[in-house]
């Protein structure tokens, strides 16, 4: 791996006297426990492996050509076991990419596809060339670049957030500020990015998930509807996994290819903002057996991919090919891959797409204890990084709650989005799930306590979310009844039926002074209930100011202005993302609602659920109206901190009541989404307003307390 190169570098430990020339190359064999292609002091280290392959080649091409100006057999004495390595000695790089092509059996039934006609590229490859032009087709086989790593990341430690202290925000590099509304000087790239930390900052989120940046191609299954072309947007048909996405670049990094990326890191680090990536291991961009053939293919299809028992590919994706995940070679690439995140980009964490797959057998079958994702729960120097399944996929597998997580891996929680999403739009009969949902879904990850975290390990195992890139954004979930996907060209038949969205009293845009009331508040009352649950809060870049992708929910081809963030509605909607900020900050602010605190001296449970009336404490099937108690001491503060949070569905107002409090304690709201008649919907700290044991919670809303004074 190119992360443990320093200790390879000095020429002390590397006889740099060659064994042979070959092709007028000087060369020796080379380090065969170090993957890729790895610059030293006296040349390139090339390893690569393949099972079934017969001979390899290792082929030099000049930049930007396509044919190669030298072919280097690998000799016998060149390979140990199925590893093929080789030093080249005195090469320059900067002219460089490079490629191989290896032979071996062709046999499709049984899974066996080798060529020696293929250029394949490195699996291994620190950088992709010929992806560098956005929504460019490269019409010719990949070749790879050899990076050098030069960053200096000073004595930046490792971050040590917990994942109940997150507020995620998830974003697509280029669609964040690729809209000319964005006013960036860089505009769709990971500087872009960068220019928009101080509104990151500002908005108070601590974690970004970047949707995939690993290189993919976006031009693949490229098509014209109504004049505008469409491209593989989001990114999850990956082509390196150990490459940056060189479109993501506001510059040409030949030969230092991520440097970019990891200024952006370092600078969000510097902010206090962590960075999760978007992996996707569960397929590739080689597709199904019509796809192409560039890389696992022809280096050992039957080993890369899980085959039906004709050679066909199992497609538990949806895109063609699955991943054989638990075969011990792609095992391995996986973990390397992930450490070399970890260590070279200083990644806090990864959300695995369609993660159920990592623990599907050779046969597709599931498994009982996968052993990837027992051995990624338990590597050292992943230790400490965030690992997040989306715990279901394209085959029918569903695991949320039921993850294979060794006390290790959070959850993507399925189950609070949908249980919201309807009981926030008036489905009263999913209150239980909601209410479980609130206080942090215990009956699906557990309640046990953890001494090493103080916590409930549970709650650190869920991801709460009611909006992601897959789906509505917030604005439209309360703007539409209906997905509205005619620009994808499928006849709005793509995209997921079942959104349990509600338009508010019109379908799409309507200038009904009552209807945006109404949507507003929704989208008030949403943001509310998600800032004040019980796990890690994630929402969708955008979302904050009414972001909205015009009723299509499934925008992974929309390289436009339905992807884009449209930034001119931070001014028009500007009093809700004066509410997201102060949400965010309300959170941060009390401890008790991300985590247990020692027990409350005014004697109030930990958690509970409460009706109308606070001294009842079941929710009933079909409740319209409940609320959440969040009770602890805060030793930092020195003070009890108690959250109240109150939901109305219903459509006519509801009168509640507030919990006794001991020792003279008051109660405050804070927070009261139907506004106040005179535009204000939160009371900043020292400004909250002091109610009685009763308050009237208005129809449709949500109203937060706190406790003061006892």
């Amino acid at each position: 791996m190119q992360i443990y190169s320093q200790n390879y570098a000095a020429d002390s430990s590397i006889k740099n006297t060659p064994m042979a020339v070959i092709s007028g190359f000087p060369v020796r064999p080379g380090m065969f426990e170090v993957n890729g292609a790895t610059p030293l002091q006296c040349g390139i280290n090339f390893t690569i492996h393949t099972h079934g392959g017969t001979s390899c080649e290792l082929l030099f091409f000049h930049r930007g050509e396509e044919e190669p100006f030298a072919v280097l057999p690998f000799p016998e004495a060149y390979k140990i076991g199925d590893v093929y390595s080789m030093l080249v000695l005195d090469l320059d790089i900067e002219d460089l990419e490079y490629a191989y092509r290896i032979d071996g059996p062709y046999c499709p039934e049984k899974g066996l596809l080798f060529d020696k006609k293929n250029i394949l590229l490195d699996p291994y490859a620190r950088a992709v060339s010929g992806q560098r032009i956005w929504g460019f087709k490269k019409e010719n086989a990949y070749h790879a670049r050899v990076v050098k790593d030069v960053f200096d990341w000073g004595d930046m430690p490792q971050s040590q957030k917990e994942m109940s202290d997150l507020i995620i925000y998830e974003l697509h590099v280029r669609g964040f500020t690729q809209h000319p509304s964005s006013g960036v000087q860089h505009r769709g790239t990971f500087a872009g990015l960068m220019e928009k930390i101080p509104y990151l900052k500002e908005l108070g989120i601590n974690a970004v998930e970047l949707m995939p940046i690993f290189e993919f191609d976006e031009t693949v299954n490229t098509r014209e509807i109504n004049g505008q072309k469409l491209l593989e947007y989001w990114g999850y048909n990956t082509v390196g996994f150990f490459a940056p996405n060189t479109s993501y670049t506001a510059s040409q990094e030949y030969n230092k290819e991520g440097t970019e990326l990891k200024t952006l890191i370092k600078s969000l680090h510097d902010n206090g903002i962590e960075v999760i990536l978007d992996v996707v291991f569960n397929h590739t961009a080689e597709g199904n057996e019509k796809g192409p053939s560039f890389c696992f293919k022809g280096l050992d299809n039957n080993v890369y991919y899980m085959l039906t028992p004709d050679g066909n590919y199992y497609n538990f994706s949806g895109c063609g090919n699955t991943l054989n995940c638990n075969h011990p070679i792609v095992q391995q690439m996986i973990i390397e891959c992930l450490r070399y995140w970890t260590v070279s980009y200083r990644v806090d964490g990864f959300r695995f797409d369609l993660a159920s797959i990592l623990g599907r057998n050779v046969d597709g079958s599931p498994m009982n204890n996968p052993p990837l994702l027992k051995s990624l729960a338990y590597d050292p120097i992943l230790r400490n990084v965030k690992l997040i399944a989306e715990a279901w996929d394209a085959g029918g597998m569903y695991q949320v709650g039921s993850f294979p997580a060794s006390r290790r891996w959070a959850e993507w929680n399925g189950r609070y989005r949908d249980a919201l999403r309807g009981f926030l739009k008036g489905e009263c009969w999913r209150a239980w799930d909601a209410a479980q949902s609130i206080c942090g879904s215990g009956d699906l990850y557990g309640g046990f306590y953890d001494n090493h975290n103080s916590n409930y390990a549970g709650y650190n195992s869920c991801v709460n979310f009611l909006t992601c890139h897959d789906g509505f954004t917030l604005y439209d979930l309360y703007s539409y009844n209906e997905k509205h996907n005619e620009a994808n060209g499928w006849n709005n038949t793509d995209g997921s039926n079942d959104n349990l969205s509600w338009n508010c009293g019109a379908e799409g845009e309507t200038s009904d002074p009552q209807v945006l009331s109404l949507r507003y508040r929704m989208i008030r009352n949403a943001c509310a209930v998600l800032m004040c649950s019980r796990g890690t809060p994630m929402f969708l870049a955008g979302d904050e100011f009414g972001n909205t992708q015009f009723g299509n929910n499934n925008g992974y081809c929309q390289d436009n202005e339905i992807s884009w963030l449209d930034w001119n509605l931070i001014h028009k909607n500007h009093d809700l993302l004066e509410f997201f900020k102060y949400m965010i900050h309300f959170r941060l602010q009390h401890a008790i609602i991300r985590k247990k605190l020692p027990a409350a001296v005014c004697g109030m449970a930990p958690m509970q659920t409460h009706g109308p009336d606070a001294r009842d404490l079941d929710i009933p099937y079909d409740a319209k109206t409940f609320s959440v108690s969040f009770a602890g001491y805060d030793r930092q503060k020195g003070c009890d901190d108690l959250v109240y949070v109150s939901i109305n569905t219903y459509w006519e107002d509801v009168m509640i009541t507030l919990p006794e409090l001991h020792h003279g304690g008051v109660w405050y709201l804070c927070v009261n989404t139907s506004g106040d008649g005179q535009g204000r919907c939160f009371y900043p700290e020292g400004r909250e307003i002091r109610v009685d044991s009763s308050f009237v919670l208005r129809a449709r809303s949500v109203a937060v307390f706190t406790a003061k004074n006892y």
